[in-house]
């Protein structure tokens, strides 16, 4: 993104409000099915995050993961220009803290399989916001950039290893060390985006089918497996020989039962 679109989403990011858009607000939470749908809620601001949301953030993410019904929860954005345009830049100095992490490693840690639906670009922690995320659809001419070392600011250590997992070391160096944008076939091959589609129809049809695929797996060893998965990500030696929950469901009567319906 040039210094021109960037100061265009600045002033889009920070309007006072002089053409309101009655419909923004606070991140929304629903459920059809199986499937539970946080919806970012300022469209007329590119749905940015103000310090309001993240607790309504975390709050959503609990009441997904804890029905026994849900086995997916979905992330996208009001509107078709942007997914999120990161964290209210107003508010960085004085009211960017551990709030803003907690929220991302509330997501992060989510016990169900979550699914970031990029319904347009993505901006500042709005990218790390997708990252926390198993799956990431993105839709055809969607960009993506983190102008944190513009702004001066050292990006945060989880966010880091988030970056590096995903885009592996090189690439991260190059998105946030210097802030180019990455189009949409970069984001795609570099890692960012787990799937690439032509447009919102198809975002909903990828959606439909992960969630008709997850509905044919066991929910308690999906939410295991991508327990010991983050944490064998993350770096953790134990988890990686941890052979407890293999082991469990080796001998469990759920295995015996699929294994003769498969039969």
């Amino acid at each position: 993104m040039n210094s021109e679109e960037r100061s265009r989403l600045s002033k889009a990011q920070n309007q006072n409000g002089s053409s309101p858009n009655h419909s923004d607000g606070a991140p929304l939470l629903s459920f059809v099915g199986s499937l539970a749908t946080i919806t970012l809620n300022r469209p007329s601001q590119h749905n940015r995050l103000d310090p309001s949301d993240l607790g309504v953030l975390q709050q959503h993410i609990r009441q997904a993961q804890a029905s026994d019904k849900t086995q997916l929860l979905v992330l996208t954005g009001s509107g078709s220009q942007s997914f999120c345009s990161g964290y209210t830049l107003q508010a960085i100095l004085g009211q960017l803290d551990h709030e803003f992490e907690n929220t991302l490693q509330c997501l992060e840690n989510c016990t169900i399989p979550t699914l970031c639906a990029l319904n347009g670009s993505a901006y500042g922690g709005g990218t790390d916001l997708a990252l926390c995320c198993d799956f990431r659809i993105g839709i055809a001419g969607m960009r993506a950039f983190m102008p944190a070392a513009h702004f001066g600011l050292h990006y945060h250590p989880s966010g880091m290893r988030r970056y590096i997992a995903n885009f592996g070391l090189s690439q991260a160096k190059k998105f946030l060390l210097t802030g180019q944008t990455f189009n949409d076939e970069q984001l795609f091959n570099c890692g960012f985006l787990t799937e690439l589609v032509a447009d919102q129809a198809a975002v909903n049809t990828s959606i439909e089918q992960t969630a008709n695929a997850l509905a044919l797996c066991d929910l308690g060893v999906v939410r295991s497996m991508k327990s010991q998965m983050n944490a064998i990500a993350r770096g953790d030696d134990g988890a990686a020989v941890d052979r407890t929950q293999y082991l469990k469901t080796l001998g469990s009567e759920n295995l015996k039962q699929r294994l003769r319906g498969v039969a």
